[in-house]
């Protein structure tokens, strides 16, 4: 990470409304951001917050969402936009300065498990970072005073908690497939021989997000847990061609389920 980050940090979160203290955080994925609409939270937009940049996706909202006890992520920051990986995960650090130790992680996910349909909800279990970076690459982020703000070397064996994992499944309707996560740079889609090469490797999944937030998480010892939302067969699957907009239909399917799901866990927390 690039020296001063943990004053971007401070400047970030100092520039949140005071009065919220959230132990819990969502951060929504593509397609998903309707699902912050009703809340009734204090809606604050990135552009409002220091050092967010503003979102560039369409299906990404570009809002937190804050209560007494929890905070949403209607939008979030990707590799594949041009961000530097510090960018991406700054507003994981920003959540963690204002409280937030447990955090749920979703994203719209292409499927290479020729068993999952779009439209399900899949619990993540674990991740592969093809990313081909690491947003702690560079100097270990540190305060003002030089105190490291975490491990130099961190466990990442259960990035996702296994009790939030069967938390997730006993709020959701139905019985919830499980499965491995692979993060691509994008914005391009995977060709075929990259979707036959991540199922080698053992994923189900495939997605542009969530693993450099994984990893943030995990080095500042937050609990994490990841629901993807399957919105496309992955490239070789089908001869479906894809493209964006699927993306974002098939997640306005799913939000009122996801809605449920989510409201239920962070209710339970």
């Amino acid at each position: 990470m690039k020296a001063g980050f943990a004053e971007r940090v401070e400047r970030a979160a100092a520039s949140i409304p005071s009065g919220f203290r959230p132990s819990a955080a969502v951060i929504l994925g593509s397609g998903l951001s309707g699902i912050v609409d009703g809340l009734g939270y204090k809606e604050v937009p990135f552009g409002d917050i220091a050092e967010f940049p503003r979102p560039t996706v369409h299906g990404h909202k570009g809002v937190l969402c804050l209560s007494e006890r929890n905070a949403v992520m209607a939008g979030r920051f990707h590799y594949y936009e041009g961000h530097p990986m510090d960018d991406v995960v700054l507003p994981i650090f920003v959540l963690h300065a204002i409280g937030v130790r447990t955090l749920m992680l979703t994203n719209a996910a292409g499927a290479v498990n020729p068993d999952y349909t779009p439209g399900d909800l899949v619990v993540i279990k674990d991740h592969i970072n093809l990313l081909g970076t690491n947003p702690f690459i560079g100097p270990n982020p540190a305060s003002q005073d030089g105190t490291a703000l975490g491990q130099r070397f961190f466990d990442m064996g259960t990035t996702y908690t296994p009790e939030l994992r069967q938390l997730v499944q006993s709020c959701a309707q139905r019985t919830l497939k499980e499965g491995v996560y692979a993060a691509f740079t994008g914005p391009s889609y995977e060709t075929p021989a990259e979707v036959r090469m991540a199922r080698t490797l053992g994923a189900d999944l495939v997605g542009m997000s969530t693993v450099p937030e994984a990893i943030a998480a995990r080095y500042l010892g937050m609990r994490v847990m990841g629901v993807s939302c399957v919105t496309n067969m992955a490239a070789g699957i089908t001869d479906q061609p894809l493209a964006h907009d699927e993306v974002v239909e098939v997640g306005k399917r799913v939000e009122a389920e996801l809605k449920r799901l989510i409201l239920d866990v962070l209710a339970k927390l």
